[in-house]
This record gives C-alpha cells, sequence and structure tokens, in this order.
C-alpha cells in the first residue's frame, strides 16, 4: 500500500462571468473551492512501485528484412518488383509508414457500423452515386471574393432566408444527384462508419476512419468546404458562406433559433433532435454527459467556458494534443492500433454531437450518432466552429500551435464531387492556410481565453488537519466500472520556467479499450478532493474527459483502442501542486464505461517546438 498525505485547503476565489451572459441567468450556485495536497511517503531505498506496465514489445520486422531490400514502403505498395504479395505490411514499423489514401468510390461498402443497422432510421447505403471512379486533381479555387462565415447568433433576416433557400434547392435535388442533401449526408456515413477501407494503400483489409486521430480536423474542412460551396452554386451566389454555431461564447450558448419551426415549412428543421435542448432559454452543456447537469445557466456558462480553455490551451499545447494521434496505412482503427484522440474532439465536438441528437432514438439519430448526423442541418454549422477553432487554436500565436509536418498527414487524402459536379481528390496539406482555399470566420470574442481556474493558495498545514489515507497497489489493466485511483510519478518537479517553455508536462492514458457500441465518457481529476463525481469541469483539479460516439454495433460486443492527453503544466500551477514527486490521478466513469479498461497511466515531457 502507497501511503500519502492529505491536506484539506479551503480559499475564497470568485470567476468574472463576462458581461455578454444573457439576461435569463439570474441564479448561482457557490463554487467548491477545497483541494487535497497530495504528498508521497517514499521508501529511503527508493524501492517505490512503479505504477506503468511495460513497454510493447519490439516489433519484429518480417522476413525478406527491409534492410536487405532497400526499397522505399511507398514503391512496395505499387507492387514494384514482386514484394506486394510478400512483405506484410501490417507488421511494418511507423517510421516506413505512408499516408491514408481513399480509394475511388467504386470500392465503397454499405456502412454497417456504428449504429444498429436493424432499428435505423436513416439508411446504410451511404456510397455516392457513381458518375466517375476517376478523381481529378485539386486546384485552388480564383474566386475574387473571400467567403466569410457568419455566427449563427448574430445572422441577419436576409442571410437566414438565403441560407434556408440553398438548404431547400439542396433538398430538392434527386436522391441519385451527387449535390442533393441526402448523398450530402451520406459522405459522412461512408467516412465515419466503414464505407471505405484502406485497399489503396495495399490494405483491403482495413478499415479507413477518419475519427479518433489527426484526421479528424483536414476531413471535415474538405467536407465543409465543398458542402459549402455546392449551397453557393445552388443559390447562384458565389460570396454564399456557412454559418457557424458559435457555442463558445456565451452569447451563442444556445440552439440557434432558426433551426426550428416557426409555423412554417422550415428546410433547417430536422425531426430528430433533442426537445428539450431546442429551447433558446437553455445553455448548451460543453461537457455533456448523456444527461442534463441541472446547473444554473450562469454555472454552466462558466463549466463550459473553463471546459473550452482546456481543450484549448491546457490540454492542446502541441500537435498530436490538438489534432490527435498519428493514423497511417496499415493502422487498424480497431484493433493494434493506438492512436490518441484530440482535445477538441473528444471534448465539446463529441459533447455537442451527443446533446443535440435525439435520446429517444435506437442511435441516438441524427446528430448523436456519426452515420446519421449529416441529416440534420445543424451538423454543418456544428462542424463550422470546429474548423474554426483550429483556424482560432493555431491564431493564439503560441509556441507549439503549428499543424503537423509529418509527410504522411500532408499527404493524406479524400474524395469528394466538388460544386461542379467532379470527383476531385484533395489533400490535408492543402487546406492548413484557409485564405488559399478563399473563406474566413466572421470575428467572434474569445471570453473562454480569460477562464483559467484560478490557483488555489499554498496549503496551510498548521491550521489545517492532516487526513491520511490509503491508495491501494494498481495492476494494470484496470477496469473503470467506478471510480479508480492511481498513483502517478512524474518525471521531474519544480521545473523552471525556461523548463516549461521547452517542453510540456502531459497526462497520458493509454490503452482505452471500449465498447464502441456505446456512448462513452469518464473524466480525470488531479489531486482532487474525494467528492470528484460532483465535481465539473470548471474545478481547477478537472484535467479533461475523454469521450467517443458509437463506432460500431453488431451481434457481439467489439473493442476499440484509443489513448488521451491531458496537460499538467498549468494544473500543477493552479492547484499548488509543482513539488510533488507524485500525483493522484482519479478516473470518474460517467456513462457507458461498464466494459472500458485502461493498460497504462503515466506522465512524460513532451517538447514544445
Amino acid at each position: 500500500m502507497a501511503s500519502f498525505q492529505l491536506v484539506n485547503t479551503f480559499t475564497n476565489t470568485t470567476r468574472k462571468l463576462p458581461d455578454s451572459t444573457s439576461s435569463r441567468c439570474f441564479k448561482t450556485h457557490p463554487q467548491k473551492n477545497h483541494r487535497f495536497k497530495v504528498s508521497c511517503n517514499v521508501a529511503p531505498d527508493g524501492n517505490e512501485k512503479l505504477l506503468l506496465v511495460p513497454d510493447s514489445k519490439n516489433l519484429i520486422l518480417p522476413k525478406p528484412s527491409l534492410d536487405t531490400l532497400n526499397v522505399d514502403r511507398r514503391n512496395l505498395l505499387l507492387g514494384l518488383g514482386g514484394l506486394y504479395s510478400t512483405v506484410n505490411f501490417s507488421s511494418l514499423p511507423a517510421a516506413i509508414a505512408a499516408p491514408i489514401t481513399t480509394p475511388d468510390i467504386s470500392t465503397c461498402i454499405p456502412s454497417e457500423q456504428g449504429f444498429n443497422v436493424q432499428d435505423s432510421v436513416r439508411s446504410n447505403q451511404c456510397c455516392p452515386p457513381m458518375m466517375t471512379t476517376t478523381p481529378k486533381d485539386f486546384v485552388f479555387p480564383k474566386d475574387n471574393a473571400i467567403r466569410v462565415r457568419p455566427a449563427a447568433h448574430r445572422a441577419t433576416p436576409e442571410y437566414v432566408a438565403k441560407y434556408k433557400a440553398a438548404i431547400q434547392a439542396m433538398r430538392d435535388l434527386p436522391d441519385e444527384h451527387p449535390h442533393s442533401f441526402v448523398q450530402q449526408a451520406k459522405i459522412h456515413c461512408a467516412y465515419c462508419n466503414g464505407g471505405y477501407t484502406q485497399v489503396a494503400s495495399g490494405y483491403a483489409d482495413k478499415q479507413l476512419q477518419i475519427h479518433n486521430s489527426w484526421l479528424f480536423f483536414p476531413f471535415h474542412r474538405w467536407y465543409l468546404y465543398f458542402y459549402e460551396r455546392i449551397l453557393g452554386k445552388l443559390i447562384d451566389d458565389p460570396t454564399f458562406a456557412l454559418p457557424y454555431w458559435n457555442w463558445d461564447n456565451p452569447a451563442g450558448m444556445s440552439f440557434p433559433a432558426f433551426f426550428e419551426t416557426d409555423g412554417k415549412r422550415n428546410p433547417v428543421f430536422d425531426a430528430f433532435r433533442n426537445v428539450n435542448h431546442v429551447s433558446p432559454e437553455v445553455v448548451v452543456d460543453l461537457d455533456y454527459n448523456g444527461s442534463d447537469s441541472g446547473a444554473p445557466c450562469l454555472q454552466q456558462i462558466s463549466t463550459n467556458l473553463a471546459a473550452m480553455y482546456k481543450q484549448m490551451v491546457s490540454n492542446a499545447t502541441d500537435p498530436l494534443s490538438f489534432f490527435g494521434g498519428e493514423f497511417r496505412a496499415g493502422d487498424d482503427p480497431f484493433g493494434n492500433s493506438d492512436p490518441s484522440v484530440g482535445s477538441i474532439e473528444a471534448g465539446c465536438h463529441t459533447a455537442m454531437h451527443r446533446w443535440t441528437g435525439n435520446p429517444r432514438m435506437p442511435n441516438n439519430e441524427d446528430m448523436g450518432n456519426f452515420y446519421s448526423a449529416g441529416y440534420d442541418p445543424a451538423f454543418y454549422v456544428h462542424h463550422a466552429n470546429v474548423d474554426r477553432m483550429w483556424k482560432v487554436w493555431k491564431d493564439l500565436g503560441i509556441k507549439g500551435h503549428n499543424e503537423p509536418t509529418d509527410p504522411d498527414w500532408l499527404n493524406a487524402s479524400y474524395v469528394f464531387y466538388d460544386e461542379n459536379e467532379e470527383l476531385v481528390r484533395v489533400y490535408n496539406k492543402d487546406c492548413v492556410q484557409i485564405e488559399n482555399l478563399k473563406y474566413d470566420f466572421e470575428l467572434s470574442p474569445l471570453p473562454w481565453l480569460k477562464n483559467r481556474p484560478v490557483a488555489h493558495t499554498k496549503p496551510d498545514t498548521t491550521t489545517k488537519p492532516v487526513e491520511k489515507v490509503t491508495v491501494p497497489d494498481v495492476k494494470f489493466p484496470i477496469k473503470l466500472d467506478k471510480i479508480q485511483k492511481v498513483l502517478v510519478k512524474r518525471p521531474a518537479k519544480n521545473r523552471s520556467q525556461s523548463e516549461k517553455e521547452k517542453a510540456t508536462e502531459q497526462l497520458l492514458i493509454k490503452g482505452i479499450k471500449f465498447n464502441v457500441s456505446k456512448f462513452v465518457k469518464f473524466d480525470v481529476f488531479v489531486n482532487d478532493q474525494d467528492d470528484v463525481p460532483a465535481s465539473s469541469a470548471s474545478e481547477s483539479e478537472f484535467a479533461g474527459s475523454f469521450a467517443q460516439l458509437p463506432h460500431h454495433h453488431g451481434g457481439h460486443k467489439k473493442l476499440m483502442t484509443s489513448a488521451a492527453r491531458f496537460g499538467l503544466t498549468e494544473l500543477l500551477e493552479d492547484i499548488g501542486a509543482e513539488d510533488d514527486e507524485y500525483i493522484l490521478v482519479t478516473l470518474v466513469p460517467k456513462v457507458g464505461a461498464e466494459d472500458l479498461t485502461i493498460d497504462e497511466i503515466k506522465v512524460e515531457l513532451v517538447p514544445i517546438v
């Protein structure tokens, strides 16, 4: 048993809310502000038990050795020299991997993952129409004007009328048309629910999945790019731009009113939404657990702003943390690979999907499931703000806020029908600079930037009693069918400011295996008090959440493997724990975690470049 001291301290701190808070918010709850200090009593001989699992076994190259072949893996994928059939690509290390390549659309198959097909209300026939199977190369637009995406809550009546006319024109097209409302919705289903494999990269038995990895942001940016231009062409307006749901700003933290019925036929209305959330009086929950928190609106806004700060600053210090883990050709999104999910994808992105979808539907249609999300026009407005988060994150100018530079990210590709009904292949590298794509976002305040948790005062052990508790030894993998506490050693303590500027301290939770037929979410706290189930994202000790929408549904349970990263540098400053040699990590299951297991928890220093 590893013993340590917990010291209860009390402070009196408040957080100022933005002036734009709606007048309907009139009631607040007092904010919890107590914490416990953790210090580990380690035996003098240094024989403390490490709560980490050993590194994975080294990969063994198949024979013949690649060193003796002396050829590039990308050439092997082309089948040069007959090597294609003799080398087991699935066992090759990532150092010689290749980028994900979407095959031509003729290889698309019906989607059957991520939802119960038998009870589904949307089709699983998600493949695009076969107008052509050979995509052309993407060419940057020559538009003279920049399409400026407005915040939905500030949209003028004239703009809303134009937006509705564009959606109506899309709905009026035959379903088989590549620009139709139905075909645009099916794009997300095909890419996210098993419609494509990695056959173009030489792995016909491996699925292509654009969630839970570094493909998440660029794929959705391209998706919206063509969707927006198609809408503009349908109403003959080359300046038309999608609105964005400004849920990171208190003024936009409610469901956009123009999406609901107004006594007339409304083309942007969707029948499969959570009826408890569509009122403009209801504040969104960016830390949604699948059930309403019941918090007064001021408290919910405060929690939302704290969550945004965590996901955009504290937990997004480097490309891996923000974009998600590497996903290369040959990686298995369900089995042997171990990608990590980015801070925005696992956080506000997933929360808003589930918050909007209808919990009474078999698969939480529409927004609550990947296969059906594209049928709700709110999906594209939601993802317009997700796309904006990428731009905002980069524009903050913080060191480390850069896109990945790995060639396998830059050269990953997808295929879409463009506004001219031509099949086009696009690459991640071409969507990094949105000015080249001729669109931008209307400016909106960022109140969450000033919502870093208020630092606690140092614990006063002379006036507060010391409560001693014990934390049992942990053997991995651990099952998250209950609250789990793990004591984890840090690689360094009391780091100087210059050291912090060179590397960020991160909590890494690896080998998260979960039932992908469920909505899954658990929260992570560091050195928190015993009442963590009642804690929220506004607490200083809150590190973040891991959340996933369903990826698979079938007659048997199938486990998906993922990982999550959480920034510790600011968190440990805020709770006054920089001199702790160990931290107490508390995992709190929220929903769908009954079958979830975790292989490893560790703290590491990640260079900032």
